[in-house]
């Protein structure tokens, strides 16, 4: 039992930043754009959130400079994209290639002369604590509540952006500027005014993620490369999760136990007689399973017939003239 707790308990710390990442993209596509570079808005903001939280070991400084360095990478991809008009698939190739860019570069000059490792104040702010009463439920005190609030701040996030889309104006409004800019722009709406705000406020969320992975997986220390594919998983995360960010609460879950499998793979094996075969399997077949997973959930929503909960406008620039 205990194996089994310590594992989902895992998949959900793994889970949490491929969950900021869904969040922000599916908040990003609903308003027709399609951003491929989670990747460098995690970066951006793994290196934004590390860099305030060693500087002023103040944890909400750093989640909002997270928060403001991943939006500052989706304001350059709304202008060219927006603005410009330019090609939303290279633009966000490009900033993947940018954000980590970014990170490496000014990663390298921050670990010059060693490297920077949080206080132990910070790391004590960032450490797992359980809730009051619900942290002594047996099994799921333990796998629910005894997570670090940047778990809880995850989940409350993928709620609220699920209710937005679905209850309120500004976020029917969102879905009308995804599924058809033209008739919205007819109906009066501001189109390049929504896909600003929800493109930004969706890669400030994605660099919230990239923090996380920072502060919380690297142990206090930096490094360059953090984020480590986890950004792309996060857009394969969108498809799988039929652009509902409730839905990516379980996704992210699935993902991540996937993710932590390749250092528990041996605790079942020795756990569990008829799992003894777990310990065979070289390790790069689990380092690489979360990856090929990605690409079939991909392959097979390429396949599928019928309708797609994909915006019918996402990856299409809008054209005001040819309205």
């Amino acid at each position: 039992m205990n194996t089994i707790v310590n594992f989902l308990f895992a998949a959900i710390k793994a889970g949490t930043p491929l969950l900021f990442g869904t969040t922000g993209e599916i908040l990003t596509q609903k308003s027709g754009n399609m951003n491929l570079g989670v990747e460098g808005l995690m970066y951006m903001g793994a290196f934004g959130g590390f860099l305030i939280a060693y500087k002023t070991d103040n944890l909400l400084l750093s989640l909002l400079a997270a928060a403001l360095f991943g939006a500052l990478g989706s304001l350059i991809y709304s202008f060219l994209v927006v603005t410009l008009k330019a090609n939303q698939n290279v633009t966000g190739l490009s900033l993947t290639i940018f954000g980590t860019g970014f990170a490496t570069f000014f990663g390298e000059m921050l670990i010059e002369g060693g490297s920077p490792k949080l206080s132990a104040n910070m790391t004590t702010i960032l450490s797992e604590k359980p809730l009051p009463v619900l942290g002594n439920i047996p099994f799921f005190g333990k796998v629910l509540f005894s997570h670090n609030i940047i778990v809880y701040l995850a989940l409350v996030i993928a709620v609220i952006v699920w209710a937005y889309m679905r209850f309120t104006r500004p976020g029917m409004k969102l879905k009308a500027v995804g599924e058809n800019p033209a008739a919205a722009d007819a109906m009066g709406i501001n189109v390049d005014l929504t896909k600003y705000v929800h493109t930004l406020i969706g890669g400030a969320i994605c660099g919230v993620g990239g923090a996380y992975i920072s502060l919380i997986n690297g142990n206090g220390i930096w490094n360059n490369g953090c984020i480590n594919g986890q950004g792309w998983i996060s857009v394969a995360l969108v498809i799988f999760a039929s652009w509902s960010s409730a839905k990516a609460i379980l996704g992210s879950l699935i993902f991540g136990a996937f993710t932590v499998f390749q250092v528990r793979a041996n605790d079942f094996a020795s756990e569990f007689a008829f799992l003894s075969f777990l310990s065979k399997i070289p390790n790069a077949i689990y380092v690489m399973l979360p990856f090929v997973i990605t690409a079939l959930v991909l392959i097979i929503s390429s396949m599928k017939e019928g309708r797609s909960e994909q915006p019918a406008s996402c990856g299409t620039n809008y054209y005001r003239e040819e309205r």
